[in-house]
């Protein structure tokens, strides 16, 4: 025996650079937030043609959160940006649809300011939590996610009279899961923090 060990080689981590498709798609989510804002103001929600482009505009945005998260997954494309980015530019697109819809009297005041507080809420739980663990989106979260890019579009397009009258209800549905999983989320991020680590 000469003492010597043999040597083990590291775990070669693989750096994910900040520059890329997903983060690309969150960044253009980002900025079509003002252009969909600009793009309803300019409607004034009686004007069709704007009510129309605006309604593309939201619904192109949204489906690049649905395009980031899966390259991001698929590709091992996550990174801490990515991770901070993309709530933020959800919560912004959301958040504003909503605010410009009961600015013009399309939407109760109190819905909008019940579904900002939940998401804003569970957000700084995800935060609060994060030492401890990841609250994964749930099927519940991905069905109240579906339900309010549904409603908010259904509200935003020009439609007749009798198709404009399931937009509450739909938006009533958006609404009741909003809150469900909410409190769904809550418990997990009690049960995260209790648990012993």
């Amino acid at each position: 025996m000469t003492g010597a060990t043999e040597s083990t080689p590291g775990r070669v981590v693989a750096v994910v650079p900040v520059v890329n498709a997903a983060n690309a798609l969150t960044a253009l989510r980002l900025v079509l937030v003002p252009v969909f804002a600009v793009s309803v103001i300019m409607s004034g929600m009686t004007h069709t043609g704007w009510q129309m482009a605006a309604c593309l505009i939201f619904a192109v945005a949204s489906a690049t959160d649905l395009v980031d998260g899966w390259i991001a997954r698929r590709f091992g494309l996550v990174t801490s940006v990515g991770k901070v980015a993309d709530p933020i530019a959800d919560k912004a697109l959301t958040g504003a649809a909503l605010v410009l819809l009961s600015w013009y009297d399309q939407l109760p005041w109190w819905v909008t300011a019940l579904i900002l507080v939940r998401e804003l809420g569970i957000t700084g739980l995800r935060f609060w939590v994060i030492r401890h663990g990841v609250i994964a989106a749930s099927r519940g979260g991905k069905v109240k996610t579906a339900l309010q890019i549904l409603a908010i579009a259904w509200y935003l397009w020009p439609m007749p009279a009798a198709l404009a009258a399931v937009g509450p209800w739909i938006m009533a549905a958006a609404v009741l899961v909003t809150v469900a999983t909410g409190f769904d989320y809550i418990t997990q991020a009690l049960r995260l923090r209790r648990r012993p680590h």
